[in-house]
């Protein structure tokens, strides 16, 4: 059986243009390396599965790379580069190796590039003893430092580094970039399903790559937001415009009932209820051409969002946001939880479109 290569790792980026999410920081690099102002000690900072190690990587490639456009794939560059994983090599005499080690011109080359990932994880001792080094490199050496806990670095370590601040990928650059990826694997989807594992991802191309990987196995080629939405254990954008039809028409049992068949699924309220307030806020940004670039939804769903949005009034919006959000933070103090979301949805079903709750006459 052939081996299966998960999509993180075969599909890692092999130039700085590749990288997505990250255009200010691979630009910057890339002037660096062609103008030859690269400084000798740099710290990339910033979330989990961002593109830190990978720039790293890249970047090492390129310094001692004949060709600073591009990475020449037949050079070997594994004598010049060095990784350090600092969570298990954190001591003060894994520092003190490293020092001595960093006196050694490369045998080939012009630069070696010491990698140091998680840095953050080398205790204080540590730290100290590779200030110095930090301080006055040889010429012939440079340090990547990667962390995703800039706050615990100390701040003579900081002062020596440039630094630069990785972002988290925006739900749309993953959401296009999955959608390429697809193609290339000749998997069919759904724009929502896609947005599904984007929004789950939370920024982290690599979580997005895994959710992915996981999606197409369970949905055999062919993604849909119905089966992505139910395996992530996640309502999709179309269940809660659903819902909102029900309390628009004052529907209590049977948005109570909506609200039973979640919970069968699995839903839980904290998570339920947290959703709902977000729809109400993007029904609230679909009133205002300026703000509509605001909304975290799939482009299919932007007509659907905005036809809703005209049946209510601003003011129903905002006393449908301030009851969902009350809802959410009380929801861990309530005894009956249960109860407490359907208190919640009793009373949103229970509004007028001014905002006001529907007097009994």
């Amino acid at each position: 059986m052939k081996s299966f290569v998960v999509s993180a790792l075969k599909y890692r980026p092999q130039q700085l243009k590749d990288v997505v999410g990250q255009s200010a920081i691979t630009e910057t690099l890339n002037n660096a390396i062609i103008k030859k102002k690269l400084p000798q000690a740099l710290l990339f900072c910033g979330p989990r599965g961002v593109g830190k190690t990978t720039c790293a990587r890249i970047l090492a490639k390129r310094i001692n790379s004949n060709d600073q456009d591009n990475i020449d794939t037949n050079q070997d560059f594994a004598f010049n580069i060095f990784e350090l994983d600092a969570a298990s090599n954190n001591s003060v005499d894994d520092i003190r190796n490293l020092n001595d080690q960093v006196r050694i011109p490369p045998q080939t080359g012009t630069h070696k590039v010491y990698i140091i990932d998680e840095v953050h994880m080398l205790s204080t001792a540590a730290f100290n003893a590779f200030l110095k080094t930090l301080e006055e490199p040889p010429k012939h050496v440079i340090f990547i430092l990667a962390t995703t806990e800039k706050h615990k670095i100390i701040p003579t370590i900081l002062s020596r580094c440039q630094i630069f601040e990785f972002k988290r990928i925006t739900t749309n650059d993953t959401q296009n970039y999955l959608a390429n990826l697809a193609k290339k694997q000749e998997v069919a989807y759904e724009d929502e399903a896609l947005h599904l594992i984007a929004q789950k991802a939370d920024g982290a191309m690599r979580d997005a790559l895994s959710i992915f990987d996981r999606m197409n196995s369970f949905c055999n080629q062919n993604l849909t937001a119905e089966a992505v939405a139910e395996n992530l254990n996640i309502l999709d954008k179309a269940a809660y415009l659903k819902f909102t039809d029900l309390l628009i028409i004052n529907q209590i049992p049977d948005s109570l009932m909506f609200f039973n068949e979640i919970l069968t699924k699995g839903i839980e309220g904290h998570q339920f209820i947290s959703g709902l307030a977000t729809h109400f806020r993007d029904l609230m940004l679909c009133k205002e051409p300026k703000t509509i670039p605001l909304l975290e939804i799939s482009e299919s769903l932007h007509q659907d969002h905005a036809d809703q949005a005209k049946k209510l009034t601003l003011s129903y919006l905002l006393e449908a946001v301030d009851l969902a959000h009350g809802c959410e933070l009380n929801f861990k103090n309530s005894n009956n939880k249960r109860l407490h979301v359907e208190l919640c949805i009793m009373q949103l079903a229970s509004l007028h479109f001014d905002g006001e709750k529907k007097k009994e006459s």
